[in-house]
């Protein structure tokens, strides 16, 4: 991104005269789970920023449980977003980077720049790509591009022989055969996207379990609605589509950032971790895992986890806070959930029989950095029993700096492997159980 206009030594000083490094380290809370603590609210014109500077892998590897190994199962990507297991074992991974928000606030400029400090200079690929590892060795023999000529995408869903791409503006469909390394065909638009302008551009994306509706999670145009609520019209919404007709309603409302989303296989309900507001504090808000319930409302701008009031919205809305529902669970503030897989058929069995996988892409609006790692949550009857445990680790060095950046998650029943994006190496790394190891 071009910080225009201000220039990345002018950015970087003026971050330094507002005296952001000074703060964001609150004390240590319990911030995971379906209860977290919720400090009071610390507004500051601009939140404290830091963000892991890159340095790459340079041959160490992400730490993974004792019993598991880690492989690249391909390297050398274009911006790896979120992937999709075909039933032949084929994996498609989206490639891309999108959003075009304009830059409206001192805020909006050097938070773009501190940003930019952590990502990878790759250009996004525009692109899904296809990995396939025939001889099962964790490392893809053949990597062919699938589809190119997309624009940001990023949710991938498979129904029959349809192939569903969320671009940042609208649903394609793209007909799809068992084996295939090549699609010509054009896409079909199902339905346009809500994406002027797009400053959540991620279009996370699941089928139901019967195949007959799709979903896709559209985030808001900014942080509380600064930007005016006449741009937030159809976002910070899940969205239900028909898949034959491609009518589409709002599903739920008031999830700032729904970056991903998936099918709980206990209960074939929608569930979806977001990312919450900023500036209120390191410790506020905790980004979330949550069921999707068909009409709620989860307090995005007017309130969070609840009836918890933000005051910087105008005009209040005390009606709407009535109406807000907590989530389900807390992942931490600003650990940037991207990534949502539940497991399925026994998972790896033991602790990981039951549950779901979180891709945290890691913070950039607190001092001490928080997320960078995909983290396991235990299920119990369809619902989350037990605290995050940290599972794909070693992505910030001894040094602060970061390796990798993971995004999306993908479990594989039928190999029995995790998959995860790195956006920040360009890398997707694949996790199985070690050979000899117990089930």
């Amino acid at each position: 991104m071009n910080i225009v206009r201000l220039g990345g030594t002018a950015a970087f000083t003026l971050v330094l005269a507002l005296g952001l490094s000074a703060c964001g380290k609150g004390p240590e809370l319990d911030q995971t789970g379906p209860r977290p603590t919720l400090p009071d609210q610390k507004e500051t014109l601009l939140p404290p920023m830091k963000i892991a500077r890159p340095e790459g892998w340079a041959g160490a590897m992400p730490t993974v449980p004792r019993g598991f190994t880690i492989t690249p199962l391909a390297t050398g990507l274009k911006v790896p977003r979120q992937t999709l297991v075909l039933p032949n074992g084929d994996v498609l991974v989206a490639e891309g980077t999108g959003g075009n928000e304009p830059m409206l606030r001192p805020k909006d400029v050097i938070a773009g720049y501190i940003k930019s400090l952590g990502k990878t200079t790759v250009k996004g690929g525009n692109r899904v790509s296809l990995l396939r590892d025939a001889d099962g060795d964790g490392k893809a023999e053949l990597t062919s591009v699938l589809i190119d000529g997309l624009d940001a995408p990023y949710g991938l869903a498979l129904v029959g022989g349809d192939l569903y791409v969320a671009n940042q503006g609208a649903l394609l469909r793209f007909p799809y055969r068992t084996g295939q390394t090549r699609i010509d065909a054009p896409g079909q638009e199902v339905t346009k996207l809500p994406a002027k302008p797009n400053h959540h551009w991620t279009k996370s994306l699941t089928a139901s379990a019967d195949g007959s509706k799709l979903y896709v999670g559209i985030g808001s145009n900014s942080n509380v609605g600064e930007r005016g609520m006449a741009v937030e019209e159809d976002r910070a919404v899940v969205w239900e589509i028909d898949r034959a007709s491609g009518a589409h309603r709002v599903y739920a409302s008031g999830i700032r950032n729904p970056t991903a989303l998936a099918i709980n296989p206990a209960t074939q309900a929608v569930w979806a971790v977001a990312n919450e507001r900023d500036e209120l504090g390191a410790q506020l808000v905790p980004d979330y895992l949550t069921s999707v319930r068909p009409g709620a409302f989860y307090g995005w701008p007017y309130s969070y986890w609840g009836g918890h009031v933000d005051p910087r919205v105008h005009p209040q809305k005390p009606e709407m806070v009535r109406k807000a529902i907590a989530p389900d669970y807390a992942l931490g503030s600003h650990v940037a959930a991207l990534g949502l897989s539940f497991v399925t058929g026994g998972g790896f069995g033991g602790g990981y029989a039951d549950g779901a996988f979180v891709g945290q892409h890691g913070s950039w609006n607190r001092q001490d950095l928080a997320g960078y790692k995909v983290v396991w949550v235990p299920f119990t009857n369809g619902k989350p029993s037990g605290k995050p445990q940290d599972f794909v680790t070693g992505f910030i060095g001894q040094d602060g700096k970061a390796r990798g950046r993971p995004v999306g998650v993908t479990y594989d029943p039928q190999r029995r492997v995790l998959l995860v994006a790195d956006d920040l190496s360009n890398t997707v790394w694949r996790i199985a159980p070690a050979v000899g190891a117990p089930r």
